[in-house]
């Protein structure tokens, strides 16, 4: 399923499981087979069965799933508790080289590497106020290459992010969801849509690099998100913009 694809099926589905699953079936055609998604920051209230705070969904080999509860490893996790040190992607093999992680963080990573769970890849996830979620991709197959597909990894965690906050708004919320973009812009997120800076999209448009970061920021204050790459997924799941997939395969800003 291409990205275009799993936009349009993540926008008619209003099953958590259901929601997973898509994103699942999407990342193991990358060969990324083992998944888990969390909410760092914050109690999320709306969880598959047998997740306990932060997990949310998980779906990771049985053997290693029952160790990593049990033992709730979830607790000294270096993906979980190094993310909020990210801006943006980053390998799991990277992290021992980027800080010094303690015995029990190392242990963690290692025994995934032995249950099946290699080539991992984690996508740090940012909304207000505050928040902080990942979805975190890995594979059974030693020749997946996280680097090849880091774009497509983190356009579907954010499309799948985006998606689950639809989902799991209270029933009880008084906004209609209803967001109202002017013309210029919609003309900007297009473009960074693009992977367009703001001094490029600036000279596209015939603008100041200061007028495109005022849309900007009024399009992402409007749409209740974090930063541009959240802005722009949340745009293209309501429809205020067109999705096209080469777009979403370019690098986003975040």
């Amino acid at each position: 399923m291409n990205l275009f694809g799993f936009v349009e099926c993540a926008n008619k589905t209003q099953s958590l499981k259901a929601l997973f699953d898509l994103l699942v079936s999407s990342a193991s055609e990358e060969g990324f087979t083992e998944i888990v998604y969390g909410a760092l920051t914050f109690a999320e209230p709306l969880r598959l069965a047998g997740c306990p705070p932060p997990l949310v969904a998980m779906k990771v080999p049985p053997d290693w799933c029952q160790r990593y509860l049990e033992r709730k490893y979830y607790t000294i996790d270096p993906v979980v508790r190094r993310t909020p040190m990210f801006a943006g992607p980053f390998l799991w093999d990277e992290l021992a080289k980027e800080y010094r992680l303690q015995a029990c963080e190392q242990r963690v990573l290692q025994e995934a590497r032995e249950a099946g769970l290699k080539n991992g890849v984690g996508v740090p996830l940012f909304g207000p106020p505050g928040r902080i979620s990942v979805v975190s991709f890995a594979s059974r197959f030693d020749d997946a290459d996280p680097r090849t597909n880091v774009r497509r990894l983190k356009a579907l965690a954010w499309h799948f992010h985006i998606a689950f906050e639809e989902i799991a708004k209270p029933s009880d919320c008084t906004s209609d969801g209803k967001v109202s973009l002017s013309e210029r812009e919609k003309d900007c997120l297009r473009w960074v849509a693009e992977g367009k800076s703001s001094w490029e999209i600036g000279k596209i448009l015939s603008v100041s690099e200061n007028t495109v970061n005022f849309h900007v920021k009024n399009a992402i204050r409007k749409l209740g998100t974090a930063n541009r790459t959240s802005g722009l997924v949340k745009a293209i799941r309501l429809g205020l913009i067109e999705f096209t997939e080469p777009a979403l395969a370019t690098p986003m800003v975040a």
